[in-house]
């Protein structure tokens, strides 16, 4: 099983200490992929290429970089850098956002997002193969005037979108290697997600991009402690239009209905049922739900998974 964890460090004196800290010990508990999700008080892309560079053996990826307000000529710069700072062990995630947080933060009007979606995909795939772009769209324009491909990035960045909707996995299908839903259960990977990213890929002639799909579990002796703090860490998603979405999709009321939790055998099992969905990879998010300690004990356990 490709199995990865989601790494995000609380009360760290310095974060980036921390999370380089936190990585080895995913490592050492048998873990190969580790993924950091974007946030305003870093850089994501950074982040990974730190970590890959510091943890060698660990392949690392970005989950995600919010396409708005954002060029994709810089944006694969910094692919690029990081490809290049982990000899070829990151993976890029991208993501369109919630306007909840565009619109107000950036000042950006959270407009035809299925548009700028499909025309960043095609200029950052076009400067990450060739290493030039000369493109002009509704809403992005991109011409080089000097190439931009960098020594030591050589390996192909794969380019993966945190897409969930219809008309996102149709974009995604066409144009991208891979897809990132999070809070998606399985009922909501096999009828919705991997059959819509299957179709629209071979419709474009392309095999299917994989599915990395992220999702809260921890391995834990209190599951009420440990329900009660996911209800508060995942109530974010309730507030956001596309997560409610696939939460309802899987039956659903809340995020935190998604949350695994339990023993040994019961994430495992869960865990197996995303992979019999159609995952072509299962990442682990909030394994620290119960503590340092349960989150090593999921750690390990998802180790012995991903064998």
């Amino acid at each position: 099983m490709s199995i990865g964890v989601a790494i995000g460090p609380t009360g760290a004196v310095n974060y980036v200490d921390e999370t380089i800290a936190q990585a080895r010990a995913a490592q050492e508990a048998g873990l190969r992929n580790v993924w950091f999700g974007q946030r305003f008080d870093y850089d994501v892309a950074a982040l990974a290429a730190l970590v890959g560079r510091e943890v060698p053996g660990l392949t690392v990826g970005a989950s995600a970089i919010p396409i708005f307000g954002r060029h994709p000529v810089l944006v694969a710069g910094q692919a690029q850098t990081a490809q290049a700072a982990t000899h070829g062990r990151f993976r890029l995630g991208l993501a369109l956002g919630a306007r909840s947080l565009v619109e107000p933060v950036l000042g950006v009007p959270f407009e035809r997002p299925i548009t700028r979606l499909r025309e960043f995909l095609t200029v950052i795939r076009t400067v990450l193969e060739t290493g030039q772009a000369d493109f002009q769209g509704e809403l992005i324009s991109a011409r080089t005037v000097l190439p931009t491909g960098l020594p030591g990035a050589e390996t192909a960045v794969p380019l993966l979108v945190a897409a969930m909707g219809p008309q996102a996995l149709r974009v995604t299908g066409e144009l991208a290697d891979g897809t990132l839903p999070n809070l998606a259960g399985p009922r909501t990977l096999s009828r919705h997600i991997v059959p819509a990213l299957t179709k629209a890929a071979a419709e474009a002639g392309r095999p299917r991009p994989r599915v990395i799909a992220f999702l809260p579990a921890v391995v834990t002796g209190d599951p009420e402690r440990a329900r009660e703090a996911a209800e508060r860490q995942l109530a974010f998603y309730d507030t956001i239009p596309s997560y409610h979405r696939v939460v309802e999709l899987e039956g659903a009321s809340r995020a935190a209905e998604l949350a695994v939790i339990g023993d040994e055998k019961t994430v495992a099992a869960e865990i197996r049922r995303y992979f019999d969905a159609g995952a072509d990879e299962v990442v682990v998010t909030q394994a620290g739900l119960d503590g340092p300690d349960g989150q090593l004990r999921t750690w390990r356990l998802l180790g012995e998974l991903a064998g």
